[in-house]
């Protein structure tokens, strides 16, 4: 649905809802920070959900929703490493959640995708 009217507004809760459960279930987005990162996992699992939640309501406002589907684009590129690190880890799971650990992956092209046609296309739109 990238392009249409409603476009925005589904990434919007697509990002709100992955905010949301980044405050209500830490854990799971805990294991996947990058042993890199400086700081602990849960300061960077809820700093990406605050942000998550930011970019939402940047892409539900007309007035701000150009420049919130710019930084979205630049944060789905910034969080594929935690899916990798995700696909890595999970590599010795049961088949479905190995599945759907490498299922993410490929799936970050297609956000960064949507999120830019947003910020060419979907400013000003409701």
């Amino acid at each position: 649905m990238p392009g249409s009217r409603r476009s925005p507004l589904l990434l919007a809760g697509l990002l709100a809802t992955a905010g949301a459960a980044h405050f209500t279930r830490p854990r799971q987005f805990d294991a996947i920070v990058p042993s890199a990162l400086p700081g602990t996992p849960r300061a960077w699992t809820y700093a990406s959900g605050a942000v998550e939640l930011a970019l939402a309501a940047g892409l539900a406002l007309p007035k701000t929703r150009k420049a919130a589907a710019v930084a979205s684009a630049a944060f789905f590129v910034g969080v594929f490493p935690a899916n990798v690190k995700m696909a890595v880890d999970w590599r010795d799971r049961p088949a479905p959640q190995k599945a759907a650990a490498l299922g993410r992956l490929p799936l970050q092209l297609p956000l960064v995708l949507w999120a830019r046609n947003i910020a060419k296309n979907g400013e000003g739109r409701a």
